[in-house]
């Protein structure tokens, strides 16, 4: 599953905003960068897409002074439906096409409730990172992994803004545990290598192309305390005393790849599609590696689509100029416009 296009409507400033994800030749990209200042709508294209995404269509909130806003999605179902010719569009549940015949309506309704009941079913994977994200200092907590680690739920609600919902902490530490605890019973149990091993591969993969350039490395986990512990520049540290940039990456790579195994359980996560969005890429990363980001992200989950926001010209400067749209207003009660290609880069 990925994005291939989406149109807000009813935004602040009354005019549609048409966003074409994809390359050349058609296809979504797999990664792309939304970049303006405070105030364009960045956030609010995220939560506009969370709100229409396959298996989860719902109402956007109002907000109090600004005119009811619904989204429209077109989706590119790859692995989740190979065989479909054209995009699977969704609408939020208060939206209609302008051109649209009634017998259109009911038909594309009757497409959506579909694919809502399929993506209950397994695949669909869609993770998002809030630009409010946090670490504390809670210890690991493991419990019912079946619920908590092994199952990718579709209808979880995506929220952008909410500080209170966003310590990452004991969500990762879950994930990072909990890889190796099983991968060490499965391969205690004398079966063949299966699923454990390789998720905690996988991980190990991804954390590794993530951590480039810090002198980080994941090592595993303590067995006294059940801590994931990672190599310093020599010096054996947990998770808590990391760098902060450090925590946010490992965060990224960890919970998306659990997100990606619990949906495609019988593959490897780093080989599944999946939509994944990123608001405020630069969130307490140094100056200086901003710029690596987004390759990284590439190189860690080559086959998942990164949909990532940014006020930094940092990160801009170390993306292909095809994979940046700049949002920007003219003034200040204007129409937010988009620049593509060259133009996103200079604006």
């Amino acid at each position: 599953m990925l994005l291939a296009q989406i149109r807000l409507s009813g935004s602040t400033a009354q005019e549609d905003l048409l966003l074409p994800l994809t390359d050349e030749r058609g296809a979504p990209r797999r990664l792309v960068v939304l970049f303006g200042a405070e105030g364009v709508g960045k956030t609010a294209i995220l939560t506009a897409i969370a709100s229409t995404r396959p298996g989860h269509s719902v109402v956007q909130t109002a907000r109090p002074g600004v005119a009811p806003v619904f989204a429209v999605a077109d989706w590119s179902l790859g692995d989740d439906d190979p065989k479909r010719p054209h995009p699977l569009r969704v609408l939020n549940p208060n939206a209609r096409l302008e051109v649209e015949r009634d017998d259109e309506v009911l038909a594309r309704r009757r497409e959506q409730a579909l694919f809502d009941r399929r993506a209950t079913e397994g695949g669909f994977a869609f993770i998002t990172f809030s630009g409010a994200r946090w670490f504390s200092r809670a210890p690991v907590l493991l419990t019912t992994p079946t619920r908590t680690l092994l199952r990718h739920d579709v209808r979880a609600p995506s929220s952008f803004d909410d500080a209170t919902h966003a310590d990452l902490t004991r969500e990762t530490k879950q994930v990072l545990s909990y890889a190796g605890i099983a991968a060490a019973l499965a391969r205690a149990s004398g079966a063949e290598p299966g699923r454990f091993e390789a998720f905690e591969s996988a991980l190990h993969g991804v954390l590794s192309a993530l951590l480039e350039g810090t002198g980080i490395t994941f090592t595993g986990i303590d067995p006294a305390r059940l801590e994931p512990m990672f190599d310093a520049a020599g010096r054996l540290t947990d998770l808590d005393d990391l760098p902060r940039r450090a925590r946010h990456r490992v965060a990224f790579g960890a919970l998306a790849l659990r997100a990606l195994s619990a949906a495609y359980p019988d593959r490897d996560p780093r080989e599944a599609e999946g939509v994944i969005l990123l608001d405020d890429l630069e969130v307490q990363q140094d100056l200086a590696s901003q710029g690596a980001l987004p390759s990284l992200l590439r190189r860690a989950l080559p086959r998942a689509q990164w949909i990532v926001t940014t006020s930094s010209p940092a990160v801009v400067a170390g993306c292909d100029a095809g994979a940046v749209m700049a949002l920007r207003r003219m003034t200040e009660a204007g129409p937010v416009e988009v620049h593509q290609g060259a133009g996103a880069v200079m604006h």
